[in-house]
């Protein structure tokens, strides 16, 4: 079997029309700036439905030129997505195939667009992020991730081989190269080629981001447990209650990150047991924190605050025990029925939390400070509800905005975090996918073979990215909000 050109017959009517429209999107985009810095004013012109528009001059024709150029190479970005999915297999080279392989992801992705464009004025803040354009296109990168990672680990689609398997003669081949007769696989070649292994590095970086979508966000919502059931008193009592808490924190925030997950995950500070004891300490604070949210909650109404807190605290609980009980761990007492986890990564996610629980409680902090003087708060008061009420249920949904904002900003920092512990190796398995181990992997022979490096690092690139961009689609929304 041949190897596996980039687009294959494809190409031949696609590359030419992208390579044309790329130069002309670039000299229209050269064009547009040059014309704003020299050319005359613009005139405003009425249109029929009231609004302003501009018109008139050289600048206006490539402002126009520009959104047209760039509504061509979305279409044909998009045809080298589409049309390979009605193409024999190998017909549309690797581009193609990979479009294939990534068919349950733009179906769903397709469908949530369709639904949140629709029931957009229905949804919230969520669904004023559908007229930010940024913040669409950070959405669009980042529930990509989310649906492979979905895919690959519920369902096992979207691979094509084992990411553990190791092929002879396929060591550190080019994408596109044929796997030999007999190989089990769900491809006959490996689309992305074979790293130093000779394992399927596009099966490797699909995997992994099972690995980063499963760590990072859980890790962020425990931290932002923490930080914000210790950041709500401490802003709203302040105090000596205030001054601990933030030595505590800043003590932490002192320490270079590094040098702490370092500390954490090394196999000597695991044998002492620290990890486990942190986490039955850091994992008890969503515990705390629903506990108090609904009996504040329900506070006047004993009968249903029992109803409620009983099996929520229940299910919790149980959870929490699993959660902590590690087999060959200091903490391991529950019957293995009950133990409905085995975390073999325990002690990174760990480190993550907290390494992100400090700053958490900081903003938190902050906007406690700010917000408890309020007018509302003061109304609540008034009305004799009680501190915990007035911090979860008047302050903390004032101060979503922000923190949303910085929820999606650290869940780019976790997975940053992620990769840097992988790239050195520290609490992660040799065999791990996850998209730090394999750069690392890949960087040793980046002078010679580029492409194992280079599928993780964009993917990693393209998830941070895409969470930046939420977060600045997000942003802008919450200050209209």
């Amino acid at each position: 079997m041949d190897a596996l050109s980039w687009t294959g017959s494809l190409g031949t009517i696609l590359n030419p029309a992208l390579t044309i429209l790329v130069v002309l999107f670039a000299i229209a985009l050269v064009a547009q700036l040059v014309l704003g810095l020299f050319a005359a004013p613009m005139t405003l012109q009425s249109n029929a439905d009231g609004t302003l528009a501009s018109r008139g001059g050289a600048l206006g024709m490539s402002e126009t030129a520009v959104k047209y150029l760039f509504l061509a190479l979305l279409a044909v970005v998009v045809a080298y997505i589409v049309v390979p999915l009605v193409m024999p297999y190998g017909s549309a080279g690797i581009v193609g195939e990979l479009s294939k392989r990534f068919l349950p992801v733009w179906i769903a992705l397709v469908a949530l667009f369709a639904v949140s464009i629709v029931y957009k004025r229905k949804l919230g803040l969520y669904g004023k992020l559908f007229d930010s354009t940024v913040g669409m296109i950070g959405f669009g990168l980042v529930m990509f991730w989310v649906f492979t990672a979905l895919f690959v680990g519920l369902f096992d689609m979207i691979v094509t081989h084992d990411y553990l398997s190791q092929v002879s003669g396929l060591k550190n081949k080019t994408p596109g190269v044929p796997v030999p007769e007999g190989t089990e696989g769900a491809v006959a070649h490996y689309l992305l080629g074979g790293d130093n292994l000779a394992r399927d590095i596009f099966s490797r970086v699909v995997t992994g981001s099972v690995f980063v979508i499963a760590i990072a966000p859980l890790a962020t919502v425990f931290a932002f447990m923490v930080g914000i059931t210790l950041g709500l008193p401490a802003g709203f009592y302040g105090g000596k209650l205030d001054t601990v808490l933030s030595f505590v924190a800043n003590l932490i925030l002192a320490f270079p990150v590094i040098l702490l997950f370092y500390l954490l995950v090394t196999p000597e500070i695991v044998l002492t047991g620290i990890p486990s004891y942190m986490a039955a300490f850091l994992f008890i604070f969503p515990l705390i924190f629903f506990g108090v949210l609904l009996n504040s909650r329900y506070y006047t109404q004993p009968a249903k605050r029992t109803a409620i807190l009983v099996p929520v605290l229940g299910v919790l609980g149980w959870l929490y025990l699993s959660v902590i009980n590690q087999k060959g761990t200091v903490i391991n007492f529950l019957p293995e029925w009950m133990d409905l986890f085995d975390i073999s990564i325990l002690v990174v996610f760990v480190s993550v939390v907290f390494v992100n629980a400090p700053t958490v409680f900081r903003i938190v902090r902050g906007l406690t400070l700010d917000l408890r003087t309020r007018d509302y708060v003061a109304a609540a008061q008034t009305r004799g509800e009680g501190a915990w009420y007035i911090m979860l249920w008047e302050i903390l949904p004032n101060a979503r905005g922000p923190l949303i904002v910085d929820f999606c900003l650290r869940i780019g920092y976790t997975t940053i975090l992620l990769g840097t512990l992988g790239f050195f190796g520290l609490g992660l398995s040799s065999e791990s996918p996850d998209w730090g181990s394999t750069i690392n992997e890949g960087r040793k022979l980046l002078l010679i073979y580029a492409h194992p490096a280079l599928p993780p690092a964009v993917a990693l690139l393209s998830l941070v990215l895409g969470l930046n961009l939420l977060a600045d689609g997000l942003r802008e929304e919450s200050l209209k909000d």
